[in-house]
């Protein structure tokens, strides 16, 4: 079992990289922090400190992006409306549920949503308002059990075709409204303890660093290729992180349970194969021809 010491180092080493991801492209800090820092701690003690942090990243996230609130707010007011429910059931079973179980619930739930995510599909959906509910149900259910709301987030967004500051915006309203209610609905149940304090303490600081670097540095890498890369970091942690809680739960025996990591680490691969050879050249070549369309559209009769 690794030392304390050991444990503070990789969590203010990971909520660092996390801060910088997330000031870059404005979402991702809980999806790279929950998967490495649940190796060393439960979503017990661990999930309330994260959403206090939460709070206020998502609140920069909205400020920075505020004018395009207008543009979004009413199609995210149905998610709004569902996230209660969700987060007052999500709550209770972290409370109430072994820590062993919330962490295989946590690492089973995000890596085929990570794998999703990676692997770009998108399918609009007709009936937004429909499904809004329901979604924002299970989103807050995810978000109190797990603190990580991003990569469905970010799929459903992708999907509806929302563009940059659209996509920010909707972001930023959606989470500032889920951590707050979490963090109330946690404080009610007795969640905030001394463990989650300390932890709190150590992460401050890395968030205080990471996310205005990354919103400097953002400006001259590829944001696209930094987010691929970022997924699968994600996608490798996470199998790790689960073979690891099926050996813990006696599901399966080591060396056979990291065969799930050897199975996300092989899709993951693949994809990001596909993403280097098919879909990022055709991206690129798509943004040429946009760029060479527009002098031309500007210049004529």
């Amino acid at each position: 079992m690794p030392s304390l010491d050991t444990a503070v180092i990789v969590l203010a080493g990971i909520t660092l990289l996390a801060a910088f991801v997330n000031g870059a492209l404005g979402y991702g800090f809980s999806s790279l922090t929950v998967p490495v820092a649940l190796v060393f701690y439960t979503n017990r003690i661990l999930n309330p400190a994260l959403v206090v942090i939460e709070v206020f990243i998502n609140l920069y996230v909205l400020f920075i992006n505020r004018d395009s609130v207008p543009a979004v707010w009413k199609r995210v007011v149905p998610i709004l409306i569902g996230l209660l429910p969700g987060i007052a059931l999500g709550s209770y079973l972290l409370a109430s549920l072994h820590p062993g179980w919330i962490k295989f619930v946590t690492y089973t739930v995000l890596l085929p949503l990570i794998l999703v995510q990676a692997a770009g599909l998108r399918r609009p959906i007709r009936s937004e308002r429909l499904i809004g509910l329901p979604f924002g149900t299970g989103l807050g259910f995810l978000y109190s059990v797990t603190t990580v709301s991003g990569p469905p987030l970010a799929i459903l967004f992708n999907n509806q075709g929302l563009v940059k500051k659209e996509f920010r915006a909707g972001l930023g309203l959606i989470r500032v409204a889920e951590s707050s209610l979490t963090a109330i609905v946690y404080y009610h149940l007795g969640l905030f303890a001394a463990e989650s304090q300390s932890i709190l303490l150590i992460i401050i600081p890395s968030v205080l660093v990471g996310i205005p670097l990354g919103a400097y540095l953002i400006r001259r890498l590829d944001a696209e290729t930094f987010r691929r890369i970022c997924m699968s970091f994600d996608a490798w942690v996470v199998g790790f992180g689960l073979s690891r809680v099926v050996i813990d739960l006696k599901l399966m025996e080591s060396p056979w349970a990291y065969g799930v990591m050897g199975v996300a680490i092989l899709l993951d691969t693949c994809l990001l194969y596909i993403f280097f050879t098919v879909q990022r050249p055709a991206a690129k070549r798509l943004e040429a021809e946009q760029a060479a369309l527009t002098p031309s559209t500007r210049g004529g009769p």
